[in-house]
C-alpha cells in the first residue's frame, strides 16, 4: 500500500528518535544564506528565503552561512516552533521566512542526524508558500529510499542501488498529529 503525500501547510516533524538532540549536536549560530535587494523601494530576497521543519541544510562554517551547497553533510532543520494562538494554529502553520525577521537574518536550528535516527514527517519533495494551500503529490511506500535534494534540501525519492551520501528509508506509513498523511523514516546511510 502506498501513502500519497499531499500536505496542506508547511512541513512537520515528530522527533521520534533524533540522537543529535541527546548528544548536543545542535547547530544554530549561523544565519541562512539570504540576499536582499532594494530596487525602486521594492525589497526582494534571494537565496534561502524560507525553511520548513523537516527540510535539510548544511552548516557551512567556513562560509559563515547555512546553505544547500557547502561542504559537509545535510542536517535536519528542526526549529523551535512559535505558535501564538494554539486555538487557530498548529504545526502546519509554522515556517521560518526571512521577511518575518526584523533584521532579515534567519538563524535556523539544525540537528545532526546519525545512522539509526528515526523521525516522522510530511516534508517530502516540495516547498509550500502558504499554510492553507495543498502542495505536492508523492506516493511513498515502506522500503522506499529518500535523499535530500542538493538544490533545496527537501527529501526526494532516491533511485538506483548505488546511493551515496545520506539515505533515509520509509519504515512506516502513518499520519501527522493533525491527521495529514506522513511517513516514519529511518536513516540507513
Amino acid at each position: 500500500m502506498a501513502t500519497v503525500m499531499k500536505r496542506k501547510g508547511y512541513g512537520q516533524v515528530e522527533p521520534n528518535h533524533l540522537s543529535g538532540i541527546v548528544t548536543g549536536q545542535i547547530y544554530a549560530q549561523l544565519p541562512a544564506a539570504t540576499t536582499k535587494t532594494v530596487t525602486d523601494g521594492v525589497t526582494t530576497y534571494g537565496g534561502i528565503v524560507q525553511l520548513e521543519q523537516g527540510q535539510f541544510a548544511k552548516y557551512d562554517y567556513a562560509a559563515g552561512k547555512v546553505n544547500f551547497t557547502g561542504d559537509g553533510e545535510f542536517m535536519l532543520v528542526y526549529n523551535e516552533e512559535k505558535l501564538y494562538d494554539e486555538r487557530k494554529q498548529s504545526h502546519k502553520d509554522f515556517v521560518y521566512k526571512v521577511e518575518d525577521f526584523t533584521d532579515e537574518q534567519m538563524y535556523p536550528r539544525l540537528i545532526k542526524t546519525n545512522i539509526g535516527d528515526i523521525f516522522t514527517t510530511n516534508t517530502i519533495a516540495v516547498a509550500n508558500t502558504s499554510d492553507t494551500a495543498p502542495v505536492g503529490t508523492v506516493s511513498l511506500s515502506v522500503n522506499d529510499k529518500l535523499q535530500p535534494d542538493a538544490a533545496d534540501g527537501f527529501l526526494k525519492k532516491a533511485t538506483g542501488n548505488d546511493l551515496t551520501g545520506m539515505v533515509w528509508k520509509v519504515v512506516k506509513e502513518t499520519t501527522m498529529p493533525d491527521g495529514q498523511p506522513g511517513v516514519k523514516i529511518q536513516r540507513i546511510q
